[in-house]
C-alpha cells in the first residue's frame, strides 16, 4: 500500500479518533462489498479498512508516524490477526455509537407496559351537552391473580436461563475475509428473556395476566360532541408480567334527537306556524334540552332551577325562513360559555280550503288589491363570493 493512510481516510494527520471513526463510517458506507459490488470498490474497502486499522490504534498509529511497519515487518493484512473490531462496521451501517465488540442490550424485561384500549358510548344530546355519569363493562387484561403477575405457578420462581446464563443473548462466531465476527443474537431457549419460568401458572400460562371484565364509572363532562374522547388513565390493558396497565379511552358518539340539532356550541330548530298566526302574530310555548334532562329523572339526572320549556314570540307578518336567536341556550363549551339557540319560522301556507274559507280569503284579497297581483321578480341567489363582492362594494 503505497498511499499515505491519511489520505486514504481523506483526514488531517492529527485528527484524532472521533475524525477517524466518521471518516471510515462514511467511506465503508459507499465501498463495503455489502453496498457495492465493483471488484475495485472492494479493493478500496480494503485499504481504507486497513488504513482505519492501524489509524485508529495508538501503538501502530505511532510507528507508522515514525516512518516504521505499524504490523512489525510482517505483511499480514486486514482480517489477518490484525484484531480489527466487527462493531466498527456495525456502526458505519446502523449508526452505532461504538463500543466493545460484542456488547449486547442485556435481556429484554418481562414485565412491559400495557396497551391502551377503546370503547365507543352512546350518548343522548342532552347528554352531552349538560354532562352523565355512566356505568360501562369493559373486557380487558389484569393481572392473574393466582400468581400475581410473575407467571409462575404458586411456590415456584423464574431461574436464570443456563444458555445464555441469563444474559438474553448467545454470541455466534463466523469467519469471513473480514476475519472472524462476532454477533449477538437473542436466546432460543429464554425467548431473550434471560430467565425460564420451569413451572408456569396454570391461570395465565405464564403470561402474568388473564382476560376478565369489569365494571367502571366514567364521568363524561358537560360540552362533550361526536368523537370527543374521555382519557381514563391506568384503565387500559394490563403489560405482560403484569406490567403497569395502558389507559383506556371512551369515544363518545350522540345520538340524533327529534327536535334540535347540533352544530358546534350551537343549536338548531325549525317550527312552522299556519299562515294567519304568522301575519297576525302569537306566542309559542317551544321545549328546552334541559326538558329532556328533567325527564330523565329515574337516572339520576334531574337538576333544580332547569327550564323544561321557553316561549318564542311570533312578530306579526313574519317571514318563512326568518330566523330568531336565543343567546346562551345553546349547548355549554368545554371551556365555559354557551352557545345559542337558533329557530327558524316556517309558514305554512293552507292547501285545501273549504268555501267559506276560500270566500273569506278573496275577500281579503280584494281588500288589499291582491286578487291579480303582478308578482315581484328578485335577482335569484348569489354565491357566496358574490355576496362577498357586494358587501365590500357597499363601503
Amino acid at each position: 500500500m503505497s498511499q499515505d493512510l491519511y489520505d486514504l481516510l481523506g483526514v488531517a494527520r492529527d485528527a484524532d479518533a472521533d475524525a477517524l471513526k466518521k471518516a471510515y463510517r462514511r467511506m465503508a458506507r459507499q465501498y463495503h462489498p455489502d453496498v457495492n459490488s465493483d471488484p475495485a470498490a472492494q479493493d478500496r474497502f480494503k485499504e481504507i479498512s486497513m488504513a482505519y486499522e492501524v489509524l485508529s490504534d495508538p501503538q501502530k498509529r505511532a510507528a507508522y508516524d515514525r516512518g516504521g511497519d505499524p504490523f512489525g515487518g510482517g505483511t499480514a493484512g486486514f482480517g489477518q490477526g490484525a484484531g480489527f473490531s466487527f462493531t466498527d462496521i456495525m456502526d458505519a451501517f446502523f449508526g452505532g455509537q461504538g463500543g466493545a465488540a460484542g456488547q449486547g442490550r442485556g435481556p429484554r424485561p418481562r414485565v412491559r407496559r400495557g396497551q391502551d384500549a377503546l370503547i365507543r358510548l352512546e350518548v343522548e344530546l342532552s347528554e352531552a351537552a349538560f354532562g352523565v355519569t355512566r356505568e360501562l363493562k369493559v373486557d380487558t387484561a389484569v393481572v392473574c391473580s393466582t400468581c400475581h403477575g410473575e407467571g409462575a405457578a404458586p411456590g415456584s420462581h423464574p431461574i436464570p436461563c443456563e444458555t445464555c446464563r441469563g444474559q438474553g443473548e448467545v454470541a455466534h462466531v463466523q469467519r469471513s475475509f473480514l476475519g472472524e465476527i462476532r454477533t449477538l443474537r437473542p436466546c432460543a431457549a429464554c425467548r431473550g428473556f434471560g430467565s425460564i419460568i420451569p413451572d408456569p401458572c396454570r391461570e395465565c400460562s405464564g403470561d402474568g395476566r388473564i382476560r376478565s371484565r369489569r365494571t367502571l364509572t366514567v364521568k363524561i363532562p358537560a360540552g362533550v360532541d361526536n368523537g370527543t374522547r374521555v382519557q381514563l388513565t391506568g384503565q387500559g390493558e394490563v403489560g405482560p408480567g403484569g406490567g403497569p396497565a395502558g389507559d383506556l379511552y371512551v369515544e363518545v358518539h350522540v345520538a340524533p334527537h327529534d327536535v334540535f340539532t347540533r352544530h358546534g356550541n350551537d343549536l338548531l330548530c325549525t317550527v312552522t306556524v299556519p299562515m294567519t298566526a304568522a301575519a297576525l302574530g302569537t306566542v309559542l310555548t317551544l321545549p328546552t334540552l334541559e326538558g329532556d334532562v328533567a325527564a330523565a329523572d329515574d337516572a339520576g339526572l334531574t337538576e333544580s332551577g332547569l327550564e323544561t320549556s321557553f316561549e318564542l314570540e311570533i312578530r306579526p307578518g313574519t317571514q318563512s325562513g326568518t330566523e330568531q336567536v336565543l343567546r346562551a341556550r345553546g349547548v355549554p363549551g368545554l371551556r365555559g360559555g354557551r352557545g345559542d339557540l337558533i329557530v327558524t319560522v316556517v309558514v305554512e301556507t293552507p292547501s285545501r280550503l273549504d268555501p267559506r274559507q276560500e270566500e273569506l280569503l278573496r275577500e281579503l284579497a280584494a281588500i288589499r288589491g291582491e286578487e291579480q297581483p303582478a308578482g315581484q321578480l328578485r335577482p335569484g341567489s348569489k354565491s357566496v363570493f358574490g355576496r362577498l363582492r357586494d358587501a365590500f362594494n357597499t363601503h
